[in-house]
């Protein structure tokens, strides 16, 4: 949405340069680092946040501030009101799908996303209280018993429940080793992915059965361990909150890419260290790697690379397939009639790709038709009932332009030095991934593409596209930093 009023942005700008004056900037950042301006109309101050946590708080313990911030400029605002951004998608009527495990790391649409976990009634009702705690002066000895009480775990994340296959069968196994306990191997380990393939489903899989075993395990998303620590700050207990995390067995931070404030990070840090240094395990989970953390603190990405890195990969045919297969049988205990032809499952596990959290909403759309109409499940009723996620899943047409210019940014040189004829190698290697990925992600023929990279033969395209090639079949870093890139060109 456009901002609507002349003006709205320089509003917004001197609003948060007067927050971040009054709060400091490691709250600032914390907390307003990622509210967006939508609209400034009528006296209506809209704005969006990521997550619904993140709303809930700025609403608890900052709305009044804002409200005067925002009067100071504008006389005639008398609302602001807190979105969540990508809030607004297709629902499915909660009394016609069931409450199924969810296998494969993928999850229920009443679970949605982590963000959303933190803001169920349970949440809110701690951060309502922790926030009221802070006005009465409870003792420290409440705030530090609190700390322990970590985010919530789903009981439908288990090892049981989760589906194996090629593109995370490595960060299983790491996953299943940590949670048996015993010396530590792996640490910190560290899982990345995109959204919906799973890192969070193994997260609360190890915390449940270290917890089972008698180990003391905290589970934190960042941004609930930005919130603690920020509460802890307030209520003076900070020495407490962070004594008290360092006697823990096990330490799980998801959503690592949300960690933002100097002091929060630092603080981060030295726990990191003191429970590595103490042979205590930590697990972190981000949707990147390390390296790719362009918000944390380089001692902090430094020592999280220095652990066990895991990539989980989008699902496979055979894995996509495993996982329906997986959830039909689930929902057959809830609905015994419910079937799914196998010509069906083929489909679905062919066309939904993207994410497992896709083939999630994929089969409880198909259950949601089959009980509300009781017809059975076909090919045409699957084609109908899928259509938008089938369009959604298709691909991206991608274009020169978008390639130099991601290429461009990720290398930090400019489009004129790809097209140049300089033959620095900072310069060289850019422009060589480029023309391999225009060759691989485009039906552009060489010809062209070197007429797009300054006018070259098509000769030099050929020896840029086999170079990489080569590369990227023995250097695994670069063979990595390409599906980075590949995956920045389809999003």
């Amino acid at each position: 949405m456009q901002v609507q009023e002349a003006g709205g942005s320089e509003h917004w700008k001197r609003v948060k340069k007067q927050l971040r004056a009054e709060l400091g900037d490691d709250v600032f950042t914390s907390w307003f680092a990622r509210v967006d301006l939508e609209e400034h109309q009528d006296g209506t101050v809209r704005l969006s946040v990521p997550t619904r946590f993140l709303k809930q708080w700025i609403q608890n313990n900052y709305n009044d501030q804002l409200m005067g911030l925002w009067q100071r400029e504008c006389d005639n605002v008398h609302r602001i009101e807190l979105t969540v951004r990508g809030a607004i998608r297709p629902r499915q009527t909660p009394v016609s799908q069931p409450s199924l495990a969810a296998p494969g790391g993928v999850k229920s649409l009443s679970t949605d996303a982590r963000s959303d976990a933190l803001a169920d009634a349970t949440q809110v009702t701690r951060a309502q209280a922790a926030t009221a705690a802070l006005g009465r002066g409870d003792s420290n000895a409440d705030s530090t018993r609190d700390v322990l009480q970590g985010a919530s775990l789903d009981p439908k994340y288990t090892f049981e429940t989760f589906v194996e296959g090629e593109s995370n069968n490595l960060a299983l196994a790491a996953a299943r080793q940590v949670a048996a306990g015993g010396s530590v191997t792996f640490n910190p380990l560290y899982l990345h992915a995109a959204v919906g393939l799973g890192k969070t489903h193994l997260m609360q899989a190890v915390a449940a059965k270290a917890r089972a075993n008698g180990h003391k395990v905290l589970y934190l998303t960042a941004e609930h361990f930005m919130y603690k620590f920020v509460a802890a700050l307030k209520s003076q207990s900070a020495l407490a909150f962070k004594d008290t995390l360092r006697t823990i067995d096990l330490l799980l931070i998801d959503d690592m890419q949300f960690l933002h404030g100097k002091q929060v990070q630092q603080e981060f840090c030295h726990t990191l260290n003191a429970l590595i240094d103490g042979a205590r395990q930590v697990i972190v989970a981000a949707d990147r790697a390390p390296s790719d953390l362009d918000t944390l603190d380089d001692r902090v990405r430094s020592r999280l690379s220095g652990g066990l890195v895991v990539g989980i990969q989008e699902p496979d045919f055979t894995l996509r397939r495993n996982i329906l297969v997986s959830r039909v049988e689930t929902a057959k205990k809830t609905y015994p009639q419910f079937d799914v032809p196998d010509s069906v499952l083929d489909y679905v596990a062919r066309h939904v790709a993207s994410s497992g959290r896709d083939l999630e909403g994929a089969l409880n759309r198909l259950i949601a038709h089959n009980q509300l109409t009781n017809q059975p499940i076909t090919q045409e009723m699957a084609e109908m009932t899928l259509r938008d996620l089938v369009r959604s899943s298709e691909p991206r047409r991608v274009k020169i332009e978008d390639i130099q210019r991601v290429v461009s940014k990720h290398y930090n040189v400019t489009k004129a030095d790809l097209l140049s004829a300089r033959r620095t190698r900072t310069i060289v290697r850019p422009r060589q991934i480029a023309m391999y990925l225009a060759k691989v992600m485009t039906p552009r023929s060489l010809p062209e593409i070197g007429r797009r990279f300054g006018n070259r033969d098509h000769t030099t395209v050929l020896h840029a596209v086999r170079k990489i090639e080569e590369m990227a079949r023995a250097d695994y870093a670069l063979a990595q930093e390409l599906e980075l890139l590949k995956r920045m060109l389809d999003a």
